[in-house]
C-alpha cells in the first residue's frame, strides 16, 4: 500500500455545485440549512464551518462524499455548537472527534455507512440527541457512556458487527426504536432481540435490576425539560409571544419568495447569456478547428515530403557507408593475412632447428676464413682488393658524412632555422671535394693501414652476412606494413567510424612486437659478427703482412648461396618458390636431400614434414605451388631446360656482390597518402622526416624522424 495518496480533485460539477450551495447559505434570509452533499469532498472546507459559525446554521448536510475526517486541522468542533442536525452517511470516516460532546445542541446525528470501528466516550454529553443511527459501519461494542442519552428516542446499530449489547442501555428510558441484527446477537439472546425494543429493555432493565417503564412516560418531561419548563401562569404570555412569531415568519417567507422569484429570474438570465456565450464559443471552436485542420493537412503534406526526401538520402547515406565499409574490411582482411603470414613466417624461424644447424656451420666457415695460407698471400691481388676497399671505405665514409651532416643540419635548423642551410651544402661540397682529392691517396694508404683494411672488412662482412640480410628485409616488411595500417587508421579517423578497431589494435600490437624481436635479433647478429671479427684480430697478431686484404678477398670471392645452391644442382625454380612463400631457410634443406620439382610433384605433406618443413600451411603452399610450375613447364617445356641450361659463371668482383632481397612485399593495394597527415608509423604522433640508418648505403633511407629501434 503506498504511502501517500495524491487527493482526487473533484469535477467541475461538484465544485460549481459547492460554490453554488456555500453562496446560497450566505444570502441574506436564507434558511438554516447548509447542504454541501455530493461535492465529491475530502474533507469539509473552512467555509463550511465559519458559515455555520457566523449565521448559526443548524442542518449541516455533507453525506454522499469521500470524507475522511469530520474536522479539518485548521478548525474548531465549537464553530458547530448550533447545530441540531448532521448528517454524515455514506462517507469514509474511519472516527469521529474524541470531543463530539461539544455539540450540545445535536438532536440527530446520521453516520450510516461509513467505517467506525468505535465511538468516542464523548458521545454521552449528546444530551439532547433524539436519532442516532450508526448502520452499516464496523462497530465492535458501543461505549458505556451511551446511558447518559437521556433524550434518545431511536438507534439504529444493525449491518455492524456487533454482538452484545451494553447492560446500561437500560438506562436510556426515552428508546423507543432499536434496530439490530438480531440472528448475530449473543447477549441479549436472539429470541429476545427478535422480540422487539420493548422485550430487550425488559431484559436489561431485569438484568440491571431496575424496574421497566415505557418511554411515553419519560418522552414528555424529557421534551419539556428541554424547553425549558413553561409555567402555566405564562401560557397567555407564551400565546401571544407566539402570534407575533408567526405574523413575524409570514412576512419573512413572503420577502423570501420574491427574493427567491427574483434570484430566478436573474438566474434563468445568467442562464440565457450563458447560452449565447457557449453557442458563440462553439461556432469559434468549430471555425478553429476547421483552420487547424487545414494547416496539419499542409503541415502533413510538408512532412511526408520530407521524410521521402530524408528516407532517399539516408538510403543513398547508407549504401555509401557499406560500400566503404566493405572497401575498408577488405583491406584490414590484406592487412590481416599479411601480418599472420610474417607472425607465421617468425614462428616458423624461431622453431626450425635447421637455422641454428646453419648458425653453426656459419661460425665453423668463419673460423676456417681465419686460417691464411701460403697460397691465398702468393695471389693477393693487392691492387684489386685494395680499390675495393677504397670504394667500401668511401662508401661507409661518405654515409657517415651524410649522417653527420644531417644531424649538424638539424641542430642548426633548430637554433638557427634556414639561414645556415647554405653553409652546410658549401661544407659539404667541401667535404666532398676534399674526398675526390685524397681519393688516389687514400689507395696507398689503405695498402699500410691495418684499421682501415679491417673496418672494410667489417662493412663487407656485414653486408655479405645472409642472416643479417634476412633480418633487414623483414624489418623493411614490417616498417611497409606499419605504414600501411597507419593509413588505414587515419582513413577510419576520417570517416568516424569504429569498426574493428579492436582488431587493428591487435595487429599493430603484434607488429611492433615482431619488430621490436627482429631489431633484437639484428643487434646480436651485429655482435656475433663483431665477436668473429675480435677472434680474428687475436689471431691476426702474429703480425702476418697482408691479413686483412686476403680475408676481404676471400668475401669478394665468395659466391652467393644461390648461385652456390645452383652448382650443387637445385634448380633455379625451386629456390625461387621457397623465396616467394618466405620459406629460404629451407633452401639448405632441399639442397641436402637434393630435392628437384619433379621430385616434389610426387611428395605428400607427410614427406615435407619427414624432412622438416612443420607447417601444415607451408607445406599445402609449397606443393600447389610445385604442382601450378610443372603444369606450365608442360605446355612450355623449353622453358624448364631453359632454366636448368643456364649455369652463371663465378667471375673474381671487385665491389661486393649483394644477394637480391626476398620478393615478399604487401599485396594489398595502398591507401592514398595525405601528406598533410603523414604520421610517423612508430609514434604516431610527429611528422614523418627522412631519416638515414648508421652505416646503410643512399638510398636507404626510412620515412621517419625516428631511428627503427624501441625502447
Amino acid at each position: 500500500m503506498p504511502l501517500f495518496f495524491r487527493k482526487k480533485k473533484p469535477s467541475d460539477d461538484a465544485r460549481k455545485r459547492l460554490e453554488y450551495q456555500m453562496c446560497l447559505a450566505k444570502e441574506a434570509g436564507a434558511d438554516d440549512i447548509l447542504d454541501i452533499s455530493k461535492c465529491e469532498l475530502s474533507e469539509v472546507p473552512y467555509g463550511a464551518f465559519a458559515t455555520c459559525k457566523v449565521l448559526q446554521k443548524k442542518v449541516l448536510i455533507i453525506h454522499t462524499n469521500n470524507l475522511t475526517s469530520l474536522v479539518p486541522k485548521s478548525c474548531s468542533l465549537l464553530s458547530l455548537i448550533t447545530v441540531k442536525v448532521l448528517d454524515l452517511h455514506d462517507n469514509q470516516l474511519a472516527s469521529l472527534p474524541a470531543d463530539i460532546g461539544q455539540l450540545t445542541s445535536l438532536q440527530v446525528l446520521n453516520l450510516e455507512r461509513n467505517l467506525l470501528k468505535s465511538l468516542p466516550q464523548s458521545v454521552g454529553d449528546l444530551a439532547q440527541l433524539q436519532m442516532l443511527n450508526v448502520k452499516g459501519n464496523k462497530l465492535k461494542d458501543l461505549p458505556v457512556t451511551v446511558s447518559g442519552l437521556r433524550s434518545l428516542r431511536t438507534l439504529d446499530i444493525s449491518e455492524n458487527v456487533l454482538q452484545e449489547l451494553p447492560r446500561v442501555l437500560a438506562h436510556i428510558r426515552t428508546l423507543e426504536t432499536l434496530t439490530l441484527d438480531a440472528s448475530s446477537m449473543t447477549y441479549p439472546s436472539p429470541d429476545i432481540c427478535s422480540a422487539g425494543t420493548e422485550s430487550i429493555q425488559r431484559f436489561l432493565c431485569k438484568e440491571c435490576g431496575i424496574a421497566y417503564y415505557p418511554p411515553s412516560q419519560y418522552l414528555l418531561p424529557a421534551l419539556e425539560s428541554d424547553r425549558g419548563g413553561t409555567s402555566v401562569d405564562g401560557v397567555d404570555r407564551a400565546v401571544h409571544k407566539y402570534l407575533e412569531e408567526e405574523s413575524e415568519w409570514q412576512n419573512k417567507f413572503l420577502d423570501y419568495e420574491k427574493r427567491k422569484e427574483k434570484k430566478m429570474q436573474e438566474k434563468l438570465e445568467f442562464e440565457r447569456r450563458l447560452n449565447m456565450g457557449q453557442r458563440e464559443h462553439a461556432l469559434l471552436v468549430q471555425q478553429i478547428n476547421s483552420q487547424k485542420d487545414e494547416i496539419l493537412q499542409t503541415v502533413r503534406e510538408d512532412q511526408v515530403r520530407l521524410e521521402e526526401g530524408l528516407t532517399k538520402h539516408q538510403r543513398y547515406l547508407e549504401e555509401e557507408r557499406l560500400k566503404l565499409l566493405q572497401q575498408l574490411k577488405q583491406a584490414e582482411q590484406g592487412i590481416a593475412n599479411r601480418i599472420q603470414k610474417l607472425l607465421e613466417d617468425n614462428q616458423r624461424q624461431k622453431q626450425s632447428s635447421d637455422i641454428l644447424k646453419s648458425l653453426e656451420n656459419e661460425r665453423i666457415r668463419m673460423e676456417q676464413l681465419m686460417a691464411i695460407t701460403q697460397e691465398e698471400t702468393e695471389h693477393l691481388r693487392r691492387r684489386e682488393v685494395a680499390s675495393a676497399m677504397q670504394q667500401m671505405l668511401a662508401e661507409s665514409y661518405k654515409n657517415k658524412l651524410i649522417q653527420m651532416t644531417y644531424e649538424s643540419r638539424r641542430q642548426d635548423l633548430v637554433n638557427q632555422a634556414c639561414s645556415s642551410l647554405a653553409e652546410m651544402d658549401q661544407k659539404f661540397q667541401q667535404i666532398l671535394a676534399w674526398q675526390q682529392l685524397d681519393q688516389n691517396k687514400a689507395v696507398s694508404q689503405i695498402l699500410q693501414q691495418i684499421e682501415m683494411q679491417k673496418a672494410a672488412f667489417e662493412a663487407l662482412q656485414v653486408k655479405k652476412d645472409l642472416m643479417h640480410r634476412q633480418i633487414r628485409n623483414q624489418i623493411k616488411l614490417i616498417e611497409t606494413e606499419l605504414l600501411q595500417l597507419t593509413q588505414l587508421e587515419l582513413k577510419r579517423q576520417e570517416l568516424d567510424t569504429e569498426t574493428l578497431q579492436g582488431v587493428i589494435t591487435e595487429q599493430r600490437q603484434a607488429l611492433g612486437y615482431l619488430l621490436q624481436q627482429l631489431l633484437k635479433e639484428k643487434k646480436q647478429r651485429e655482435e656475433e659478427l663483431r665477436q668473429i671479427l675480435l677472434e680474428m684480430e687475436a689471431k691476426s697478431e702474429t703480425k702476418q703482412e697482408n691479413y686483412w686484404l686476403i680475408q676481404y678477398q676471400r668475401l669478394l670471392n665468395q659466391k652467393p648461396l644461390s648461385l652456390k645452391l645452383q652448382e650443387e644442382g637445385l634448380e633455379r625454380q625451386l629456390v625461387n618458390l621457397l623465396i616467394e612463400l618466405s620459406a629460404e631457410q629451407y633452401v639448405p634443406v632441399f639442397a641436402h636431400h637434393q630435392i628437384s620439382l619433379q621430385t616434389l610433384s610426387t611428395m605428400t605433406a607427410s614427406d615435407l614434414e619427414k624432412i622438416g618443413v612443420m607447417e601444415a600451411g607451408l607445406q599445402r603452399a609449397i606443393l600447389k605451388r610445385a604442382q601450378e610450375i610443372l603444369a606450365v613447364a608442360k605446355t612450355i617445356p623449353e622453358l624448364l631446360r631453359t632454366v636448368d641450361a643456364e649455369v652463371p659463371a663465378a667471375p673474381a668482383p671487385s665491389a661486393p656482390f649483394e644477394e637480391p632481397p626476398s620478393p615478399a612485399v604487401p599485396t594489398a593495394p595502398p591507401l592514398q597518402w595525405d601528406q598533410k597527415k603523414s604520421e610517423c608509423v612508430v609514434c604516431m604522433e610527429q611528422e614523418v622526416r627522412a631519416w638515414r640508418r648508421p652505416g646503410a648505403g643512399a638510398g636507404a633511407a626510412v620515412s621517419s624522424q625516428h631511428p627503427p629501434t624501441m625502447s
